[in-house]
């Protein structure tokens, strides 16, 4: 085991930070993990995300908005337009945030438990 004290990786998450030292940034633009923590050191790319936080953004937030969509369609019924530029925006800021977030945790939770091969 390292020297570096254990981070939270819902903290880490949150925070998009280095899972080892948690000062780092984790992505290089909105949704690419850096290669090298720039704080640490620490090799990110043995990290492996795959498509696990695409499918549970895919299937959890797709559920959400169409609930939504259905509500406020048979609700107050507005022009078809409206919804264009009320779900448009809305699902595709949620579906980065949730991306974001999900693939940071899924690489802070690889950290923890060693998973890959980042570095100890």
């Amino acid at each position: 085991m390292s020297d570096w004290p254990r981070q939270s990786p819902l903290d880490v998450a949150l925070r998009g930070a280095c899972p080892r030292c948690g000062k780092g940034r984790l992505f290089a633009g909105l949704l690419n993990v850096v290669d090298r923590c720039d704080s640490c050191g620490l090799d990110l790319r043995g990290n492996d995300a795959g498509d696990g936080p695409a499918v549970f953004v895919i299937l959890g937030l797709g559920a959400i908005i169409m609930m939504l969509v259905f509500w406020v369609e048979f609700r107050y019924e507005p022009p078809w337009w409206l919804h264009v530029v009320i779900w448009l925006p809305l699902t595709f800021a949620l579906a980065v945030g949730m991306l974001r977030f999900l693939k940071a945790l899924l690489v802070a939770q690889q950290f923890a438990h060693r998973t890959t091969e980042l570095d100890d």
